[in-house]
């Protein structure tokens, strides 16, 4: 099979500005689940030229509201954390997107094989991967897409 990122890439992908809010970047991950009919796990963060920057996903947003200390807290049951999180929401909501977007992204090309890009997302525990043509982004591949696509292409 001679399957490539050109096949099962999404064209429609959905774009934060890093200037965003965190707040505004959660209601952009909601409207766009809403359009798309799933669950958003991260969207790509582009300029207004839709050059891409980086990727915030809903990791880095947890990863943003866990007390940064939790770790000498031994178990969490004997700490009171009443108004921790509430705090934290506060704190993270009028913080940038590009505060803490993910700018290290692994990125493909519309003509890699699948298998290529089977092998990136299982080493790397990535669930999308952007494709980009001539220095712009062209599409995303997601894992789910994958997966889906080599559904359909196995025998009964």
């Amino acid at each position: 099979m001679d399957i490539t990122a050109r096949e099962v890439m999404d064209t429609g992908y959905s774009t934060l500005s890093p200037r965003m809010t965190i707040g505004e970047a959660v209601r952009a991950f909601q409207k766009a689940g809403e359009e798309h009919h799933q669950i958003v796990f991260g969207m790509v963060v582009t300029d207004a030229a839709g050059q891409l920057l980086g990727m915030l996903s809903m990791y880095d947003i947890l990863l943003l509201l866990r007390p940064k200390h939790i770790h000498i807290w031994g178990e969490i049951k004997d700490v009171d954390v009443s108004g921790i999180l509430d705090e934290a929401l506060r704190r993270a909501s009028s913080m940038l997107v590009s505060d803490i977007m993910t700018t290290d992204l692994i990125t493909i090309t519309p003509d890699m094989h699948l298998l290529r890009i089977i092998d990136i997302m299982i080493k790397k525990h990535v669930r999308r991967l952007p494709v980009l043509e001539a220095g712009k982004m062209v599409g995303m591949v997601y894992l789910s897409r994958v997966f889906q696509h080599l559904l359909g292409r196995c025998p009964a």
